[in-house]
């Protein structure tokens, strides 16, 4: 039985506030009559009619149509996490929409509809050949599917940032804004809408016999075709909602979940309810926003908004989600050991001297590349040497943290941006910038560093109370990571002067390092460095497993909360210089295991010494790539992790 008494209240608490902020515009006695000629109305008869009406169908529209997408994807993938936000949908159509834009303007002639579809397909299937290989197992989709979400918002917002003439109508639009001119997305959704709903219903059957898992097959169900057409269902329904209104999130993931708790349990019950709860929610979020901007004007996007309900709604989710995924093997093979590390250490330090030198040596100019002469590289070294230095350093920093937290949880997929150290970092960065009124370096080092180790003894603490299995470890990081992005969507959705320091901050960028800034970075590394190595006896039992670790005397609630303190505290100040994305956290100690360093001094000195050198050459790489404009630090070694980071899901569920 439907609980249907929520509903109404809910319809009711939105039709309120949608009418208060209408009446804000134009009392009643003089709101126009349909149809609407705007050469016989006031102004504020002209907001309501082409504005502020068509923004309340939007929303409900919206709505509806994410709820029904969230719903489709959940029942096809048997998976209550499911949704066009987690599954990395909605923000590859607008990465897609966001490149057209800024590279290749004449695309979007035709609408951004189809470029959104474009991108929205790509996304959705990378991630379902992701989770193809481990038979669509729910933790497995959701960890790949924010991933690609993560890294596809991330570079939204780097080439937003380093495109100035597109940066406020792009910043708006990627929160999600509603705000309307006309009735043309009315009747776009709607359309769209409608054609999907009479899909679902087609499909709904099928979707209850799909359920039954290995006998669907067995009674004749065709299920790649039917997951295919559920999917590519779900996929046109958040790239046309992406298109319209940019990025709403999480509202395909709240629908189907208040429609579970409102009473619906088949699956048809369902598909119908959820639409419903996802246009009366985001109703009320738009309400709410309205509400709250009064007579002031608007100052959230209220796709910002939503990305506040989803994140602690996914958090719930996971300590609830079903861990258990088929058994994998492992694609790789043997894992090289190396027997005497320390000529491998020397020359790799060597190289990063070499290099260091060399990216100094080197540059270009107008007139293409130069060697520079002796007079040339005196002049040049007081500018590049401490962005160098600085970027390495950070690079080596981040290595240590990824290394320590894959030791530490015995899982190759952590790392400080997978579990939401960097988005921390990030939020701490932002929170103040935003509290306090002229920030200090020391200051803004501090609020990095603690946002950092905050989140991951939040991570940490989730993970323990439900198994800290490896994938509900890495689920609850990234669901946080999505919590700080949506945080930071609002804040910079502001648009005022902290909005644009924090956004120019999450690129990344060396540029403006001190000599002093950049020598307490190294000190800082050298200590990260020194502090690890203390710790090898505590990271090479602990991937034996708590019981093993435990009878062999290890204090783990001390241990687990020295490395989380060191990786989060590192983080926060290499998150500093190189925004929150970058990906090396992830690659290095990967790259340090394949070279041969197994045992825990040779990982962790070689994952820094790799981290600073792929941070090195990434700083040069942004300096040079696109000369003479510098793109931001963090977008150029995202460039490099986020190829690497689906090789290695690829390769580790093959």
């Amino acid at each position: 039985m439907i609980r249907a008494l929520p509903f109404f209240l809910a319809a009711g608490v939105a039709a309120a506030l949608w009418v208060h902020a209408a009446l804000t515009l134009v009392p009643l006695s003089d709101w126009p009559a349909w149809p609407f000629d705007p050469d016989t109305m006031t102004l504020p008869q002209i907001l309501l009619a082409f504005g502020q009406m068509p923004r309340g169908v939007v929303a409900l529209l919206v709505g509806a149509a994410l709820g029904l997408s969230g719903a489709v994807l959940q029942a096809v993938l048997r998976n209550p996490a499911a949704d066009p936000t987690t599954l990395g949908i909605s923000s590859g159509a607008q990465l897609a929409v966001v490149v057209a834009t800024i590279f290749a303007p004449g695309v979007l002639d035709g609408g951004r509809w189809p470029v959104a579809l474009a991108g929205a397909g790509i996304a959705a299937g990378l991630v379902v050949a992701l989770g193809a290989r481990r038979a669509f197992a729910p933790v497995t989709m959701v960890i790949a599917g924010l991933l690609v979400g993560l890294t596809a918002a991330s570079l939204s917002t780097a080439i937003t940032l380093a495109q100035g003439e597109y940066l406020l109508t792009l910043v708006m639009w990627n929160s999600g804004s509603l705000v309307q001119q006309d009735w043309s997305t009315v009747r776009g959704l709607a359309a769209v809408l409608a054609v999907c709903a009479v899909g679902a219903a087609l499909l709904a059957r099928p979707l209850r016999v799909l359920s039954l898992g290995e006998g669907a097959s067995a009674l004749g169900l065709n299920v790649a075709g039917v997951r295919l057409a559920v999917i590519g269902l779900a996929v046109w329904l958040a790239a046309s909602v992406t298109a319209a209104v940019g990025l709403v999130v999480f509202v395909g993931l709240a629908a189907p979940a208040i429609a579970r708790a409102a009473g619906a349990r088949r699956h048809g019950q369902v598909l119908l309810v959820a639409p419903l709860a996802g246009a009366l929610l985001l109703s009320l979020c738009d309400g709410a926003v309205l509400w709250v901007a009064g007579a002031g004007g608007e100052m959230f996007p209220t796709g910002a908004v939503t990305g506040l309900i989803g994140g602690p709604l996914l958090l719930w989710l996971t300590m609830r989600m079903r861990v258990t995924v088929p058994p994998q093997r492992d694609g790789g093979g043997a894992v090289p050991r190396l027997s005497r590390p320390l000529p491998v250490l020397a020359l790799l330090a060597g190289a990063l001297a070499l290099a260091v030198l060399a990216l100094i040596w080197v540059g270009r100019v107008p007139g293409g590349w130069v060697v520079l002469d002796a007079q040339s590289f005196a002049d040049f070294l007081p500018t590049r040497l401490p962005r160098l230095a600085a970027a390495g350093a950070a690079g080596a920093i981040l290595a240590l943290a990824g290394a320590i937290l894959q030791r530490m949880t015995a899982n190759p997929l952590a790392s400080p941006e997978v579990l939401g150290v960097s988005g921390g970092a990030s939020l701490g960065f932002a929170l103040v910038v935003f509290l306090v009124a002229q920030p200090t370096a020391g200051g803004l080092l501090a609020g990095t560093m603690a946002g950092g180790a905050v989140v991951l003894a939040v991570v940490g603490a989730l993970a323990l109370r439900a198994g800290a299995t490896p994938e509900r470890l890495l689920l609850a990081g990234i669901a946080l990571s999505s919590l700080a992005s949506a945080v930071l969507s609002a804040m910079m959705s502001l648009g005022d002067a902290r909005s644009w320091k924090v956004l120019e901050w999450l690129g990344g960028s060396s540029a403006a390092v001190t000599p002093t800034g950049a020598g307490a970075l190294c000190i800082l590394a050298v200590v990260a460095l020194a502090l690890a190595l203390a710790m090898t006896r505590w990271l090479a039992v602990m991937p034996l497993g708590d019981g093993v670790a435990g009878a062999l005397g290890l204090p783990l609630r001390r241990v687990r909360l020295a490395l989380i303190l060191l990786a989060g505290f590192g983080t926060g100040a290499a998150t500093l210089l190189v925004g929150p994305l970058s990906f090396v956290g992830l690659m290095a100690p990967h790259i340090a295991r394949r070279s041969g360093f197994a045992r825990p001094a040779g990982h962790l000195a070689g994952s820094a010494l790799i981290g600073a050198l792929l941070m090195i050459l990434s700083d040069f790489g942004a300096r040079m790539a696109t000369f003479p404009y510098e793109l931001p630090l963090g977008l150029f070694a995202s460039l490099i992790g986020a190829p690497y980071l689906v090789w290695l899901i690829l390769r580790r569920h093959a």
